[in-house]
């Protein structure tokens, strides 16, 4: 089983049709591993290159301008089997973000490697820096220069509205293990160095033996209440369903933070899709097929 999702936001509505595209696109790539029994943290990673390529989501291609107007990326890998990690943050000019955070995982002697740190060890890896200019879309050129007059007008940053685009999968392998994978460019016009919540494991992405949860949103947010390890801690130590560990948790950020976010997460009984923005493209493969959106709110089962 494998759940993607390419952010929460407000998206137009053919935008969002194209988003909903790519995210079935992706699933079905992650998919294809599972059933040759490849691990879920594979299918998972490999979901998440297939929308990092693709110039609608903010992550690797069209991801969106620093104040700098430079592209930095951060991205996460967790395989649940082990609760080993992989993380990259404030890359710059990464297109695959996902990739090094894999390589990071797989060598095993750091978690969370960022700025230009990350980039000399993904060259050493021989994970090539991108051209700027080939990450940079028309798109994120106009949402730049739109909140750049917002903030020359000084409307404070928290009026920005967001249009999703952060991109993140969760899978369950054959053996029954969980993986999940998170990337993104972040916030438009951040400033350079800033560390969302996409990779810190236990804010954007998590899993572990019992569930796989990637998170997009209110990054800021997010982080305060490490909201992808407070959704596993209530299933594991409550007991409580993942869909109402998910509401619980969302509740919280809510209330706490007044952020919204939205949240794909899975168990073995299958996949919870949670969004409390407007829009938020999804798509999921499991034993009855594949799906392309849902109840806006959550899965019922």
């Amino acid at each position: 089983m494998i759940v993607v999702h390419g952010g929460a936001g407000r998206i137009g509505p053919e935008r969002h049709a194209r988003m909903r595209s790519g995210c079935l696109a992706a699933a079905r790539v992650g998919h294809a591993i599972l059933v040759a029994g490849g691990t879920a943290l594979d299918a998972a990673i490999a979901a998440v290159r297939v929308l990092e390529d693709d110039p609608e989501y903010n992550a690797g291609t069209g991801a969106v301008l620093t104040r700098e107007q430079t592209v930095e990326t951060d991205a996460a890998v967790m395989d649940g089997r082990t609760q080993r990690v992989g993380a990259v943050a404030a890359v710059p000019n990464m297109g695959r973000a996902i990739d090094v955070a894999r390589a990071v995982l797989d060598d095993g002697e750091h978690v969370l490697l960022a700025g230009t740190a990350a980039l000399t060890f993904a060259t050493e890896r021989g994970i090539a820096q991108a051209p700027l200019d080939s990450l940079i879309t028309e798109r994120a050129r106009q949402r730049f220069a739109e909140e750049s007059a917002r903030r020359q007008r000084g409307v404070a940053a928290t009026s920005t509205v967001r249009e999703g685009g952060t991109v993140g999968a969760v899978a369950m392998d054959r053996a029954g293990n969980f993986a999940a994978a998170t990337s993104t460019g972040g916030i438009v016009y951040k400033r350079t160095g800033r560390v969302g919540d996409s990779p810190i494991p236990g804010a954007g992405t998590w899993a572990d033996v019992r569930i796989a949860v990637s998170v997009t949103g209110d990054g800021e947010a997010v982080l305060r209440v490490a909201l992808a390890h407070q959704i596993a801690m209530r299933v594991s130590l409550s007991g409580a369903s993942l869909a109402g560990a998910v509401a619980a948790s969302l509740a919280d950020l809510k209330a706490i933070t007044a952020g919204d976010a939205g949240v794909i997460a899975i168990d073995r009984h299958g996949p919870v899709i949670v969004h409390t923005t407007p829009t938020m493209p999804t798509a999921w493969i499991d034993d009855t097929g594949e799906h392309d959106e849902i109840d806006r709110f959550a899965t019922q089962r």
